[in-house]
């Protein structure tokens, strides 16, 4: 009777998580770009005009988020005066970190893909919703950065002594 290992256990098929790959956000960033553009060239006539709330929440989260990473990457360094990380309110962060940048990306490339639109549509209605579009396109850039700055925060700094016995052992190769 063979068992099973733990998709838990230490393994080569344990489910982990890595950094967010920058080819991943492009990517979200271009697929949404093309289907905002495909779609509002269809339905443009027949929208409302373009709100400011989603740059509103998009730059307020990024802005959140950008005092996160600073505050985590503190307490994670363990720098005087600051109170000591609970890791799982890092993983926490992390899991934040990698769905917002996500997010912003996907937000970046509709907003893109709409500012590329209206530059080409020569309308009153137009012009009137091109500061919006660039303004959901910044917001969304902000939260991107700041998502991307509290991944790096979240990261479990090298220990002193793992970088000088790597140092040891580059010094006795290169003898």
């Amino acid at each position: 009777m063979s068992q099973q290992p733990s998709p838990r256990g230490h393994g080569p098929h344990r489910p982990r998580m890595g950094p967010t790959q920058p080819a991943t956000l492009v990517l979200a960033a271009l697929v949404a770009a093309a289907l905002a553009w495909l779609l509002v060239s269809m339905t443009y006539a027949s929208l409302p005009d373009l709100p400011w709330s989603p740059t509103a929440v998009l730059a307020g989260l990024g802005v959140l988020e950008g005092y996160l990473a600073l505050n985590t990457r503190a307490r994670v360094a363990r720098k005087p005066g600051r109170p000591p990380v609970d890791p799982l309110a890092v993983a926490k962060f992390a899991v934040l970190a990698k769905a917002s940048s996500l997010v912003g990306s996907i937000f970046g490339g509709f907003f893109a893909g709409l500012l590329i639109f209206l530059l080409f549509k020569h309308t009153d209605a137009a012009r009137g919703d091109l500061p919006a579009a660039i303004g959901g396109t910044v917001g969304s850039i902000i939260l991107v950065v700041a998502a991307l700055l509290l991944e790096r925060a979240c990261r479990v700094p090298k220990r002193r002594d793992e970088d000088e016995n790597r140092d040891d052992d580059a010094r006795s190769t290169h003898h």
